[in-house]
């Protein structure tokens, strides 16, 4: 993943504020235990929903069953918002990741992914990849992929608005990834 364009927007900073950095910015995705995931459902509502998900080689993953709210709004509308942060007023980071959500089938990525959840989650999170997904008790768990295109840091106590915009023809989804309800060719 190349660096992006960082940019401090100085109408909703502090005056002596300075921009988040991109590594500071990567950091709390990486770092964080929870996200939110905003969809669109097909008649324009939105839909938001917790979930947890990992930093993985420049792109956030999450996964979702097929008959939860988010699935079905990825088959019309693949574009999403991840959050993350806190409640607090005046202390901490918060982020929103916005891009397109690319189901992931590749069997080896997925292995690796497995692994990231077990590891963040000291062993909460334990997948099996079967036919190009995770795999429960309760059956097939596809798997997504976020790279961001743009990546809001509203940071706290001393207020900044950052924003990090990335070179469209840069982004480029993770290998064997298709859009939602597909498989690659």
């Amino acid at each position: 993943m190349t660096k992006p364009n960082t940019e401090l927007d100085t109408r909703y900073s502090d005056q002596n504020a300075v921009a988040t950095s991109w590594d500071d910015t990567r950091q709390a995705l990486e770092d964080a235990q929870l996200f939110w995931i905003c969809t669109v459902r097909p008649d324009g509502r939105p839909h938001l929903t917790p979930l947890v998900s990992v930093w993985h080689e420049g792109s956030l993953y999450f996964c979702t069953g097929t008959t939860e709210q988010k699935f079905a709004n990825l088959q019309s509308n693949d574009q999403v918002l991840l959050l993350t942060g806190s409640n607090a007023w005046n202390e901490g980071l918060d982020v929103v990741l916005e891009g397109q959500a690319v189901q992931v089938t590749d069997e080896a990525l997925l292995r690796r992914l497995a692994q990231a959840w077990a590891a963040k989650w000291e062993g909460k999170w334990q997948y099996v990849v079967r036919d190009g997904a995770f795999e429960l008790p309760s059956g097939c768990i596809p798997v997504f992929s976020v790279t961001p295109a743009k990546v809001l840091a509203f940071a706290k106590g001393d207020y900044s608005h950052t924003r990090h915009t990335f070179d469209p023809a840069a982004l480029v989804a993770p290998a064997s990834a298709a859009r939602p309800g597909t498989r690659p060719r």
